[in-house]
């Protein structure tokens, strides 16, 4: 544990998934990308695929490790009850104001999104854990599997039947169509990768979280629970690949297996940072990530706000005005690297400005939370 009482491996963990989610949104061009910092193109797997599930699932680990401690205090859980609301509220509000930007549209707005996931997903998984006991948060960590997989193969999907698991003719796509219209992620139109039905398997990766966050707190030794993440995480991979034959691994439909394959894999993250901290005390190498961690939602925030406002703002350049963002990449990057690695430099510069930043507010003990 850090002086503060935080768990300093789940801070680590924390900040290297948010600093890889900068790294993924943040390249100099899209047309040049180094393939494992690009999305599967629909099934299967790349290192990106795995940064979201990763940040959901540390969402659930510091449920019970946080409302634990003011549960511990004798606050109400009604009181606790307000504060996740009014925390969901905010950050589903924020991601609402991202999509605003540059241009607010009410008939376009994407309603959807990472931070509106976000929210919906600690909201029911910090309610669940509030009310009910390890128990019942696995039996409903199953059924949302099981269920998700059950709807996308066998409930037939007017006009395409059932079964289907491609962008326009999956359950997930339709009811998307059908209750968000024209709100929907822009590039596709006709699914949301952040959409309403697979938003249910987000919530049990996030409840996967919780359980871990359970174990972290069962009172075994150290190496115990370090093995015990490996373990589970050892089997969540090889259960997802299996899941795989018959429901393909699809970061998009958040499909069951990828929840469990994700799952497994941060598992495995966290046992290996937990064994290396917490363990073997090996610190000297996570103060960047905790700097970047313990401001994760304000660091996902400001950095997709600002590159959003590089691209709204506008420079003279050599073809009439263009953004600056453009222009920063053609001018500072472009002309000393081949085209994969100065869009990679930009980013790794991108993500360099916000540590720096972060590292300043750090300095200051000055923490950015909602």
């Amino acid at each position: 544990m850090s002086e503060s009482g935080r768990l300093l491996s789940l801070d680590a963990f924390r900040g290297l998934t948010v600093a890889a989610m900068v790294l993924v949104n943040n390249p100099g061009t899209w047309r040049a990308v180094y393939p494992p910092l690009r999305h599967a193109e629909w099934d299967g797997w790349t290192p990106a695929d795995l940064v979201f599930p990763f940040f959901l699932f540390i969402v659930g680990v510091a449920i019970p490790l946080a409302l634990g401690r003011r549960l511990s205090t004798g606050l109400p859980r009604s009181a606790v009850t307000v504060k996740i609301v009014r925390r969901s509220v905010i950050i589903f509000a924020l991601g609402l104001l991202l999509h605003a930007i540059p241009h607010l549209d009410l008939a376009t707005i994407r309603i959807p999104g990472v931070l509106q996931r976000i929210a919906v997903c600690y909201a029911v998984a910090a309610l669940v854990f509030l009310w009910t006991g390890w128990r019942g948060q696995a039996g409903l960590t199953i059924a949302l599997l099981l269920g998700y997989w059950a709807a996308l193969t066998l409930v037939p999907v007017p006009g395409f039947g059932a079964g289907r698991l491609d962008p326009e003719g999956s359950l997930a796509a339709y009811l998307d169509r059908a209750v968000f219209g024209q709100h929907v992620w822009r590039t596709a139109r006709v699914y949301d990768p952040e959409g309403l039905l697979s938003t249910l398997p987000a919530i049990a990766t996030t409840l996967t979280g919780v359980l871990a966050g359970h174990w972290l707190r069962s009172g075994g030794s150290r190496r115990k629970i370090a093995l015990g993440f490996a373990v589970a995480g050892i089997a969540g991979i090889l259960v997802g690949e299996l899941w795989n034959a018959w429901f393909p691994i699809n970061k998009a439909l958040w499909t069951s297996s990828y929840a469990v394959f994700t799952a497994g894999a941060a598992l495995l993250v966290l046992a290996a940072c937990y064994w290396l901290v917490e363990i073997r005390g090996h610190r000297a190498w996570t103060r960047p990530f905790v700097v970047l961690g313990v401001n994760a939602l304000a660091l996902f925030f400001l950095s997709s706000l600002v590159a959003r406002l590089l691209i709204v703002v506008k420079v003279p350049g050599d073809a009439g005005r263009t953004p600056l963002h453009a222009w920063l990449y053609g001018h500072g990057f472009a002309p000393w690297a081949s085209p994969l690695n100065a869009s990679l430099a930009y980013a790794v510069a991108y993500l360099s400005l916000w540590l720096g930043v972060l590292w300043l507010l750090d300095r200051y003990h000055v923490r950015l939370t909602v």
